[in-house]
């Protein structure tokens, strides 16, 4: 026997999910604004000879080409599922983030080898021009910081874009300051130490995101989740003797899956529907939102059939 219980469609999954709704516009506008920036600070270093914002600029241009990425994905999340994919299309943000992750990875290591490099061979700088472009940078990303302030309240996602967008407002605080204190002091090995200081930062998020991404990818254990601790919780529970065959994976990062044998008394099979609810409870603290459960009687004779084929499904 199963049970489908059918969720609304995930709200909280990819950073641009509401993008469809009420908040649409508002990303467009950060879209333009991420790509129009980018040009500006490209250019802007180029003219300037300034490693630190070209590396600012493509720390933006890569922020921008994740919202794209991302906003394409969660459009494919939000198919149904189908003959073809009946799990549906939820991982397709899992890709896209592991695409972009990836991406972030290798230009951090673009911009050590370019600071290692002016590092050795430091060159002037046209600070004036750098400290103009960068704060065009700022107040571009400012306004997409109060754009996205309201929404991210409420979603984790649209917090995750909201701390993005943050923290290319504190690079280009940082890109501005470098750019006074090389006017000031002339001190230009400054402008290297900027990028790698961005080049940090723009790693250690990809890594994480990778990481992630990988670890639901490999259907790994979602991250908070201990398994014996589970199973000790379960196999507490009244009626319930054994509980093996314990699988937990992710979906994606917001929809647990857990799948386990479950070994009872002796009873009728109308009589696991009370065990099944006792079950969803604990598993439902822990986060878990996608609940398989084959019971089996600790019986003998023709009637151990009775309980061993009953599978119950929640999503």
């Amino acid at each position: 026997m199963e049970k489908h219980n059918k969720n609304h469609h995930d709200n909280n999954h990819g950073e641009l999910l509401s993008a469809t709704g009420h908040i649409g516009g508002r990303l467009l506008i950060i879209i333009l604004l991420n790509f129009a920036t980018t040009l500006v600070q490209i250019i802007g270093g180029i003219a300037a000879r300034s490693l630190s914002l070209i590396s600012d600029s493509i720390h933006n241009f890569s922020d921008g080409l994740s919202f794209v990425v991302s906003y394409a994905a969660v459009r494919i999340a939000r198919k149904d599922e189908d003959l073809k994919r009946t799990f549906g299309y939820k991982r397709a943000t899992v890709l896209a983030a592991l695409l972009n992750s990836s991406v972030l990875i290798v230009i951090a290591l673009f911009l050590f080898k370019e600071a290692y490099e002016r590092f050795l061979n430091p060159q002037p700088i046209n600070s004036s021009l750098v400290i103009i472009v960068a704060l065009v940078g700022l107040i571009a990303n400012l306004i997409g910081v109060i754009l996205l302030q309201d929404n991210s309240k409420g979603d984790m996602n649209l917090k995750s874009s909201y701390l993005h967008l943050l923290s290319d407002t504190l690079s280009s605080v940082a890109v501005v300051i470098g750019g006074i204190l090389i006017n000031i002091f002339g001190i230009y090995w400054l402008d290297p130490i900027l990028t790698v200081v961005i080049a940090l930062f723009v790693l250690v998020q990809g890594s994480r995101i990778v990481k992630k991404a990988v670890d639901i990818l490999m259907q790994g254990i979602p991250e908070g989740i201990r398994v014996t601790e589970i199973i000790e919780e379960l196999e507490g529970l009244d009626k319930v003797l054994n509980v093996h065959h314990v699988h937990i994976w992710c979906i994606d990062e917001n929809n647990i899956n857990f799948e386990a044998h479950v070994k009872t008394a002796d009873m009728l099979l109308s009589q696991t529907n009370t065990i099944y609810y006792e079950i969803e409870k604990v598993l439902k603290k822990h986060g878990i939102n996608h609940i398989t459960i084959r019971f089996e009687a600790d019986c003998a004779g023709e009637d151990c059939h009775t309980n061993s084929g009953d599978n119950k499904n929640e999503e």
